[in-house]
């Protein structure tokens, strides 16, 4: 990668910890919960078209889709959703907001080498309590310069992020798992891109479309992007 890179951010979830099966657990028991009156493949199908519609109106993360869940709730049963449901629903996001952070193998020893050498800032969207608690139990604050949690990650995004940090944006180098979110924006603004694909990925952060940029590259885990940098 070019030297003159002062800046690497890095996504969090399902970047530099596990985020994306935990969700995908919930969504099983709530497909469950409801193969009474749909099947379960439908109810996952119901949930993505609720979730996307509401990302303009509740964002990304736990809460927002503890919400998704109870409104595909009352649409699927015909608004006959008993309280008793509603209840296990709430119950299924409580868990998510409990469940520990495991950081992905290899993160902490990158994190390491690479502050010395740049500056370091995470750069992810979600709720925000949600992404502030995650960071705290993932003991992982004492690397990063700064902290940015978006409501979205597009092209105006970075490119407020980069006058925040008084940068260029071909010095800034963005590692994460997606590539709808995470690449395809700073690649488009003039900046570097490394993709680390994670074995799960929800549905909506898909993208297709292979990449031919100077500035991009794949690797398979997170420590070999110490091979270019």
């Amino acid at each position: 990668m070019p030297t003159k890179i002062k800046i690497i951010a890095f996504d969090a979830d399902d970047t530099l910890w596990d985020n994306e099966l935990y969700f995908q657990e919930a969504e099983k028991k709530f497909c469950e919960l409801l193969e009474d009156f749909l099947p379960q493949h439908t109810v996952s199908r119901e949930l993505l078209q609720t979730e996307i519609k509401n990302i303009s109106l509740y964002g990304y993360g736990i809460k927002a889709f503890m919400l998704s869940m109870i409104e595909t709730a009352i649409r699927i049963t015909d608004k006959n959703v008993t309280s008793g449901t509603v209840e296990k629903i709430i119950g299924f996001g409580q868990e998510l907001l409990d469940k520990p952070v495991q950081l992905i193998d290899g993160v902490e020893d990158v994190l390491k080498s690479l502050k010395t050498k740049y500056r370091l800032v995470m750069a992810t969207k979600g709720d925000l309590l949600d992404q502030e608690r995650k960071l705290k139990k993932s003991k992982l604050a004492e690397y990063f310069h700064h902290t940015e949690i978006m409501s979205e990650k597009k092209e105006a995004d970075f490119e407020k992020l980069i006058r925040h940090l008084d940068i260029k944006a071909s010095e800034l180098l963005m590692i994460g798992n997606s590539i709808k979110s995470d690449i395809l924006p700073v690649l488009n603004i003039g900046g570097h891109g490394i993709h680390i694909p994670y074995h799960v990925t929800w549905a909506h952060e898909k993208a297709e479309t292979p990449i031919h940029h100077e500035n991009f590259r794949q690797v398979e885990r997170i420590r070999d992007v110490l091979n270019y940098l």
